[in-house]
């Protein structure tokens, strides 16, 4: 029986690594070839660059998805009261570090001394909320939502999944209202993008939540991978969800004359979450087959924070040095922006490797000394 678990442990974390892994590769090709593609080639009317941009479309849910999973996952595989949770005080510690980077990454002064040069626009790009602000909002509500759903008395999946569709529901409603008429700019950017914010918490926090749906049931059925019906149930939930879009896409047509999977509509929120839902049951399929992988992998998507850091200040720059945008940004043909995107990868998993190389250097030398 003590086998079986570990290896059920096993599948299950590989699972988890693996998509997160995913995730990050799919975030540093996207934000690179989005960055130097020349405009000349992004034509809507070419097959290859729609089916692109239609993937990468993808990338922040399967990304917030993963997120939320793996911290779902690790909190309540504690098994422990809320109160004495130690991943309560980790994923407050998590909630500042994220917020802070998020900021940092967007300092408007490259000294303090120039501090009183800002302007107010600086400011309102400073305040911008961007995936790391949004990331770290969403581990707090998730320890918010797990609090409620211990004092209720009710499964954290009941809490969990209404509110994510909430989330979603209320985007459009959320996205019309002109925040900043009274609200502070500062807060104002984490419910519309009317300050410039990319990832305003509707609809975006949904999908870290939906992914705490996931993290709890793997924490709760560690014998999930040990049966392919798992993937069989990904891929009709993933469908399901996919064929709901349409069908509420559908009604918004008949409604309002026209098509509802746009930016604002609850629909490509669901459409989204059932395209990632079918990736999650792809790779769930493989985390069955897989019995090593390669630990590069499984670094590549515990280093994930790492990589997303590193790979903004080349390509974007930061307070302190010049990026790429600065002197090539939309400027490269297609062959030059797949060569530096593929050389940005191999870049970024070079550094995962060097990290895990020097990390087991320490690991060893402190246990020969021990």
């Amino acid at each position: 029986m003590e086998q079986n678990s570990q290896s059920s442990n096993k599948k299950r974390i590989l699972f988890i690594d693996l998509l997160r892994a995913l995730a990050v590769v799919m975030m540093v090709e996207g934000h690179t070839v989005d960055l130097l593609l020349a405009d000349s080639y992004r034509a809507y009317d070419s097959l290859y660059y729609n089916l692109w941009n239609f993937v990468r479309g993808f990338t922040a849910p399967i990304f917030l998805f993963s997120t939320g999973t793996v911290f779902a996952y690790l909190f309540y595989s504690a098994k422990r009261p809320f109160a004495r949770n130690p991943r309560v005080i980790k994923g407050i510690k998590r909630f500042f570090l994220l917020l802070g980077l998020g900021y940092l990454l967007r300092w408007p002064a490259p000294h303090l001394s120039s501090i009183g040069e800002v302007t107010a626009s600086q400011w309102q790009g400073f305040f911008t909320v961007d995936i790391l602000q949004l990331i770290a909002v969403g581990l707090l509500l998730i320890m918010v939502l797990a609090f409620l759903s211990e004092a209720l008395a009710v499964r954290p999946m009941l809490i969990f999944a209404p509110c994510a569709f909430i989330i979603f529901a209320a985007h459009p409603i959320v996205a019309n209202i002109d925040w900043k008429a009274f609200l502070p700019i500062p807060i104002a950017g984490y419910f519309y993008q009317g300050t410039g914010s990319l990832f305003p918490l509707t609809p975006w926090a949904g999908f870290v939540v939906c992914g705490a749906v996931a993290g709890t049931y793997l924490a709760d059925n560690p014998a999930a991978f040990r049966n392919i019906r798992f993937s069989y149930a990904l891929f009709l939930l993933g469908l399901s969800f996919a064929a709901l879009s349409f069908i509420g896409d559908r009604i918004e047509m008949f409604i309002c004359t026209e098509s509802a999977l746009g930016a604002r509509s609850p629909n490509l929120s669901i459409f989204r979450l059932g395209m990632v839902l079918l990736l999650n049951s792809i790779i769930s399929f493989v985390a069955i087959k897989i019995e090593n992988m390669p630990p590069l992998i499984i670094q590549v998507g515990r280093n994930s924070l790492f990589v997303y850091i590193v790979h903004l200040v080349i390509l974007y720059g930061s307070p302190w040095s010049a990026g790429l945008n600065g002197s090539l940004a939309r400027k490269l043909n297609l062959p030059t922006t797949i060569l530096a995107t593929a050389v940005m990868l191999s870049s970024m998993v070079a550094m995962v490797y060097s990290i895990y190389v020097i990390k087991g250097y320490f690991r060893r030398r402190k246990f020969a000394h021990e």
